[in-house]
């Protein structure tokens, strides 16, 4: 379990440039059966780091250690990792099952123990209906679960997953990302799972590396990295929305003559962030606790899970409300911004 287990992935000062990517001291430590999700903005990298590990690609410097050996210089067939990129690239002349058993057919393995292996794969992953298909007669799920089988067949200690579910509906990509979360549970596998939506590393990850142009930012827990962004960039990647310049004392924050209360070790120019989903309605006769501000509704939007409601308060604010009124423009309301929810960064 995440943990729990030996770092099975060392990265170290991995630098390289094919060009167009580069990337740059990359250091990053993934532990053996945890499922790490590369987030990160189109261009920040994440497909090239994939592609330095898996051996498509040599780094102009630094090393790639897998289960304690040095695998920097080996050929991509000599690294026991699997890959599976973003168009699954599955061969179109071979059937389901042929896909699924052609790593086994190149190490040679006797018929008994490769049919065994197939046969149980796709008993796993419930493609026995599609097995005697072609590709091209697969939908974008069956692609999926046909790439993931030939890829796990192997038995990689590695599996690395490049952009899985980007082809897929909403409904099925949810639905997808749960089998791939049990399927790493089930082989206790070590995952990195490049994505560039947050909800889809929720639905998968022990913990995110979060990437901008070719380095990574920051590594954590989504939880962590959402309380606690490092900078700027993260917080507006993980849709914090409230992003603000302000000047903080230490105790408390200007912004644009708007004064919140939030002890902190900043002093100076600040970035103050708030999370949309963490400023409330209060009651119109509740004043007596600290960061409450009588705003005007600027517009409201009915989402699935929620109402996403801007509010003027000398500032504009966006906040995430389940209440099931509604709420009118030019309304008054009455609203709290908790001072343990408050983000302040130095500037960057």
């Amino acid at each position: 379990m995440y943990g729990k287990g030996e770092d099975m992935i060392e990265l170290t000062d991995i630098n390289g440039d094919l060009g167009e990517f580069c990337l740059r001291d990359i250091n990053l430590t993934v532990n053996e059966g945890e499922y790490l999700a590369l987030l990160g903005p189109t261009g920040a990298g994440k497909t090239v780091l994939i592609e330095y590990i898996a051996g498509i690609h040599n780094p102009n410097k630094g090393s790639i250690k897998v289960d304690g050996e040095d695998i920097t210089n080996l050929f991509m067939e000599d690294r026991n990792i699997g890959y599976v990129p973003q168009d699954y690239a599955l061969f179109p002349n071979l059937t389901v099952e042929k896909n699924i058993s052609y790593g086994l057919e190149a190490r040679r393995m006797q018929p008994e123990q490769l049919n065994s292996i197939v046969s149980e794969m796709i008993t796993r992953l419930e493609i026995d209906y599609i097995k005697h298909r072609m590709p091209l007669h697969l939908s974008g799920g069956e692609k999926q679960r046909v790439a993931l089988g030939r890829a796990l067949a192997t038995k990689p200690k590695v599996l690395l997953l490049d952009e899985p579910l980007s082809a897929l509906d909403e409904n099925l990509r949810t639905e997808m990302a749960r089998e791939l979360r049990q399927i790493q549970r089930d082989s206790n596998g070590t995952f990195i799972h490049v994505c560039h939506n947050f909800e889809e590393a929720a639905d998968v990850a022990d913990r995110v590396a979060i990437m901008d142009n070719g380095r990574i930012i920051q590594v954590g827990t989504l939880k962590e990295i959402m309380e606690y962004p490092k900078n700027e960039f993260v917080a507006r990647f993980l849709k914090s929305q409230n992003i603000f310049k302000g000047v903080s004392d230490g105790s408390v924050l200007n912004i644009e003559n708007i004064v919140l209360v939030k002890k902190n070790d900043c002093i100076g120019n600040v970035v103050v962030a708030v999370r949309p989903e963490n400023i409330t309605i209060v009651r119109p006769d509740d004043g007596k606790e600290s960061n409450i501000f009588q705003g005007k509704v600027r517009g409201s939007v009915l989402k699935p899970y929620f109402q996403d409601v801007c509010v003027d308060i000398g500032i504009s604010i966006v906040m995430y409300t389940m209440d099931n009124r509604e709420f009118n423009e030019g309304e008054e309301v009455k609203v709290r911004i908790p001072p343990e929810k408050i983000i302040v960064m130095g500037e960057s």
